[in-house]
């Protein structure tokens, strides 16, 4: 299908979610418990037949002939069962057993787990951010519950828009192209090569924040939001098992199990989408022509405890997703090759995405502070596939475009207590990326005096590959001037061995005052360093395509550049009433070097570019109110973003 080229920031509007899931065919849940089928205990047990015994009897009597009346005796009237509820048609119901109290154990491992999650949010603090938080309750809760994809329940914070679904992310933090950090457990999840869909679930999820504005110096590299998940645990064996369905065909299975075993807690989840709509129908009818989906996400998490103060835990998941690229009908061929009718119903595009990580992580706490090391290993592709023929005759170019990476890294994150009031943090983190690029292009030969095009197609192979290294660090310092007021400095250095090679020192500072009790305000600066992801920033081989039908109109290719920005941000929350909470926060940004994403050529993949200067204001309002099982939120939230000067690729 024919497609223009369109940058990232020019496509953030707010569009209406199609979501798959329409009408709710049914929802099956199980709750596994080790001891599921307890009985209730022997007080319950006989309460109904106390309930049920006779009335107290009361004294014959016997009348003035002597003759003694028969004895009356009245029983109380059995209760009547309530008829069980019936299932609501429409949104999907759960059908859900209460689980068994945890055992003594099993609650002792849980509040020492507590402790250690704990000890690890203040190892790496969210001071001085915009922070906006969706519990797991506040998810189940959500029309679709687990069923909800990531990013749709990422729509639901303050300064989220939703992009087109051939973007990655599929969605813009403060109308930003990408730029987006995803951490699990206090770890860095490697982004991957642009692939179409989510590679995380929502089934895992426990809670999940996003920080926004101006962040502390332990944030580094993607820092336009960063997306901190905190993944659910069990110490009571518990879990699902749910089939889910709708319009469009949409068929999603899935399951989740937990559980603890002596000082090991564990969690599995995998989860099946099949659908008629994988992205967008690009006409107006109901139904997209060759827009099938199929995908599958897994995600297992085990954690054991070494001794009081120390815990491992191991991540893995992984991620496929397949793709049929939606047709446009009606569409014109070219003329250059092939028949002069052609139906662009017929064409076949595709792409495949896969996306694996696993991640070990080193947790120690202490009176003093707090320490955590992990490793982690990261292995993603993309491949479209196009449909050579039916490309050439609409496009006179057919590309089959791979990406893929190896990324393996690791991060050290520690505090220290130095007193009351002051806390000392410091950290860092190393990657190395190895990335593949091919591009074998079936072109048409371009005559470079007439410009005639004859139709005899040949292939043209454009290779690359690179290895590169991200190196950060920072240092910063948590200062309580009073009860009321702190202050948090740092400095941050990040250096970038890749297509260029480019540094940054990189100062932050955020003062947060609490006058009152529920009354917040924030302010504070960030410098950013934001490096291009490297499988997208891939230069091509210009001089392989001259005098082909697919010479680049200007031929230059500029090596795409890190960005580099100033941010402010200053906001105020406040508690209104007991359960009332309101916000309102204003930032600007200016960059240079301003990354963007752009389609160039056939094929459905975004490749990284550099605008010279770029500009972005806005303010967000955010509303959210909680009395007992009633919870009502709304967001508010405008942006303006200018750039100018596209200077590379």
């Amino acid at each position: 299908m024919l497609r223009r080229p369109v940058s990232g920031f020019a496509r953030c509007f707010v569009d209406r979610a199609r979501l798959p899931s329409g009408i709710a065919l049914c929802i099956l849940a199980a709750v596994l418990g080790a001891n599921a089928q307890q009985p209730a205990p022997a007080q319950q047990q006989q309460a109904p037949a106390e309930r049920q015994q006779a009335a107290p009897q009361a004294p014959a009597v016997e009348p003035a002939g002597g003759t003694q009346l028969p004895q009356i005796v009245v029983n109380a009237p059995k209760p009547k069962t309530k008829p069980k509820p019936k299932p609501g048609a429409g949104a999907p119901q759960r059908i859900a057993q209460q689980t068994d109290a945890p055992t003594a154990a099993q609650a002792a491992l849980d509040a020492k787990m507590s402790a250690l999650d704990e000890a690890r949010n203040n190892l790496l603090p969210k001071i001085g951010a915009s922070t906006y938080t969706i519990t797991r309750q506040a998810i189940v809760d959500m029309p679709q519950g687990d069923n909800t994809p990531i990013d749709k329940v990422i729509l639901q914070m303050p300064g989220v828009s939703y992009d087109s679904a051939v973007s990655n992310p599929d969605f813009h933090v403060r109308n930003e192209y990408a730029n987006v950090q995803y951490r699990v457990n206090g770890v860095v999840i490697p982004e991957g090569v642009s692939a179409l869909g989510p590679v995380i679930d929502t089934n895992f999820v426990a809670r999940l924040s996003l920080l926004t504005g101006t962040l502390p110096a332990q944030y580094g590299l993607r820092t336009a939001g960063v997306l901190d998940i905190t993944s659910r645990s069990f110490a009571a064996p518990s879990g699902d098992i749910s089939l889910y369905g709708g319009s469009h065909q949409t068929f999603t299975p899935s399951f989740d199990y937990g559980g603890s075993v002596g000082n090991t807690e564990y969690f599995v989840t995998a989860r099946g989408n099949w659908n008629a709509l994988g992205l967008e129908n690009p006409t107006s009818s109901i139904d997209a022509f060759h827009d099938h989906t199929e995908q599958g996400k897994f995600f297992g998490y085990v954690s054991t405890l070494l001794d009081e103060s120390t815990r491992l835990s191991v991540i893995s998941a992984a991620s496929y997703s397949a793709f049929q690229i939606p047709n446009n009908p009606n569409q014109m061929p070219l003329g250059d090759f092939g028949p002069a009718n052609y139906s662009s119903l017929s064409l076949n595009e595709n792409e495949y995405d896969t996306y694996i990580v696993n991640i070990a992580a080193l947790q120690k706490k202490g009176t003093d502070g707090d320490a955590q090391w992990a490793v982690f290993s990261r292995y993603a592709k993309v491949n479209f596939v196009p449909d050579i023929f039916g490309d050439l005759v609409f496009n006179d170019v057919a590309s089959n475009v791979t990406r893929e990476s190896l990324l393996n890294g690791t991060q050290f994150d520690t505090s220290y207590i130095v007193n009351d009031r002051h806390t000392l943090r410091a950290g860092f983190a190393v990657s190395e990326e190895h990335t593949n690029v091919s591009n074998i292009s079936t072109v048409l030969p371009l005559d470079p005096v007439t410009g005639a095009i004859s139709p005899t197609p040949f292939t043209v192979t454009d290779d690359n590959s690179l290895t590169g290294w991200n190196i950060g660090g920072y240092v910063q310092d948590e200062w309580k001037i009073t009860n009321q007021l702190t202050l948090n400095t740092g400095l941050r250095f990040d250096q970038l061995y890749q297509y260029v090679d480019a540094n940054q020192l990189s100062p932050r500072a955020a003062l947060i005052y609490k006058p009152f009790t529920g009354t917040t305000v924030h302010a504070g600066y960030a410098r950013y360093f934001t490096p291009p992801y490297q499988a997208q920033a891939a230069q091509a081989n210009l001089a392989l395509f001259t005098n082909t039908t697919n010479q680049p109109e200007v031929p230059l290719d500029d090596p795409v550049k890190p960005e580099r920005s100033n941010y402010y941000d200053v906001g105020i929350d406040q508690t209104v009433l007991p359960g009332l909470d309101v916000g309102v926060d204003g930032y600007y940004k200016d960059a240079r070097d301003m990354l963007d994403d752009g389609q160039f050529g056939q094929a459905v993949v975004l490749t990284q570019f550099n605008w010279a200067r770029g500009y972005s204001e806005g303010g967000e309002f955010k509303l959210k109110y909680k009395n007992g099982n009633f919870t009502a939120y709304g967001n508010f939230a405008y942006n303006i973003t200018r750039a100018i000067g596209p200077e590379s690729n």
